[in-house]
């Protein structure tokens, strides 16, 4: 197990933003007999979602991040040319190449002489990407940067057009991207952060055909093992919280709330109740926002305690 401690880097500001476009599951199912109505009902109860925000057709991951990040730059008063480093986290970029991150740093005006790259993962994706720019800014003269998380996971395309699908890994993803500033402040607390990989669950959660090993553009969808999932994170995730806690010197009173990634709500209760904390110390957005894959701890903060998310703008 990887054990980080980062002084001196604080996050300044986080920005959410979605589509004007909320559907409720009876929406995205469309015409539904009862036998379809009562499973939708069965999955709201077990997931917690009610419904989820779709991106539009010419909407990208891109463009929802674009929009928070900007939100920060204007609100904040930040001149672009201050932001020495963009960290994109997704796996839903714009283009096969180049990595979204450039397309991003020239969009927001930033300066030639930023860092920009693309980071492919999806749940984890915030607090490996706050681990990542806090570790780069802690090496170099970069005093601002950007992270900025997001996916499209319930855009599904077939020949750039959009299509719904009813089974229960679609109906779980929403869209969204975020934007969060990290600045350097010798008075910040440290950032502490416990890493591991499991790479044997690899197809755990896989979309296995259109990428190199299975170039084929098959007509396949996500693929997810929700037993494999559930197992996984409600036994792996409540040690690690346990441990940061006890690597902190902390307990649950110590906190103002609870930020899972927001996998499931049946999940989420699971890891609540193992690791000691309260119903109402557990911050919840699935139920709006359905499973918004590596934005989901950011948007999910956005909601708690702004309850303002952004409306994301397309081309």
């Amino acid at each position: 197990m990887i054990q980080t401690k980062i002084d001196g880097i604080r996050i300044a500001a986080i920005s959410a933003a979605v589509s004007s476009n909320w559907e409720s599951l009876s929406d995205v199912l469309g015409t539904m007999t009862a036998e379809d109505r009562a499973l939708a009902e069965k999955f709201t109860k077990n997931t917690g979602v009610k419904g989820r925000y779709n991106a539009g057709r010419y909407q990208t991951t891109s463009d929802f991040c674009y929009a928070s990040a900007k939100e920060i730059l204007d609100k904040k008063q930040i001149d672009p040319r201050e932001i020495g480093a963009l960290v994109f986290v997704t796996q839903t970029h714009d283009y096969g190449l180049p990595a979204t991150a450039c397309v991003l740093q020239h969009r927001l005006g930033l300066s030639e002489d930023c860092i920009a790259f693309d980071v492919n993962l999806g749940c984890s994706g915030f607090t490996y990407g706050v681990n990542i720019i806090s570790s780069l800014m802690k090496t170099s003269n970069v005093s601002k940067a950007l992270l900025l998380c997001g996916d499209t996971s319930a855009k599904e395309k077939n020949f750039n057009a959009k299509v719904k699908q009813s089974h229960s890994a679609t109906l779980l993803f929403g869209d969204s991207g975020t934007a969060a500033l990290l600045v350097k402040d010798d008075r910040a607390e440290p950032i502490y952060s416990l890493s591991k990989t499991d790479g044997s669950r690899y197809k755990a959660i896989i979309k296995p055909y259109g990428a190199w090993r299975n170039p084929e553009p098959a007509d396949c969808e996500t693929e997810m093992d929700g037993v494999a999932v559930f197992t996984f994170s409600t036994r792996e995730v409540p040690e690690l919280i346990t441990k940061t806690m006890k690597l902190t010197d902390s307990t649950p009173s110590d906190y103002d709330c609870l930020v899972l990634h927001q996998a499931n709500m049946f999940i989420m209760k699971q890891i609540q109740k193992k690791t000691g904390f309260t119903k109402d110390q557990l911050a919840v957005s699935i139920d709006e926002f359905a499973n918004t894959s590596s934005s989901s701890v950011p948007l999910t903060l956005v909601h708690r305690y702004v309850n303002s998310v952004r409306g994301g703008g397309g081309h």
